[in-house]
């Protein structure tokens, strides 16, 4: 697995997102309540760029007429059919068993870490034949 950097903890204050892409993956890192979290910016039931719809709580409810509104902001709907995911899981609510979008670690570490690696740059292959200089990709 490699690490990547995406960016200082103070460009992702609490109720933001970032879109990057990492190894032609499309993500999103959230910052939930301080917390950081990943997500895979693809809806599972048809692709849409689920990380872009807006961010909603969970209604529920226990009796008939009780709704309760919890987990503001942790919740986000595709912008294409309304299905919401839970952003710290990637749980689907529409049929939690058959779509999940995929959820990524993320953690906040020191500076001094960060700095120290392991992360490695991406090398090519050089030969030198004859009077060619050959780069294999």
């Amino acid at each position: 697995m490699v690490r990547h950097v995406i960016a200082p903890v103070e460009e992702l204050p609490p109720g933001t997102r970032k879109f990057l892409t990492i190894d032609e993956r499309p993500i999103a890192i959230f910052n939930i309540k301080g917390e950081f979290f990943g997500l895979l910016n693809r809806c599972p039931h048809q692709g849409a760029a689920l990380c872009e719809g807006p961010l909603i709580g969970l209604a529920q409810s226990s009796d008939p007429g009780e709704i309760e509104y919890t987990k503001l902001g942790e919740i986000i709907r595709c912008p294409w059919h309304g299905w919401e995911f839970d952003i710290r899981t990637g749980q689907s609510y529409c049929d939690p068993r058959r779509f999940r979008a995929r959820a990524y670690p993320v953690n906040v570490e020191p500076g001094s870490a960060v700095v120290k690696g392991p992360y490695v740059a991406e090398t090519l292959a050089v030969s030198v034949e004859s009077d060619y200089v050959v780069v294999d990709l």
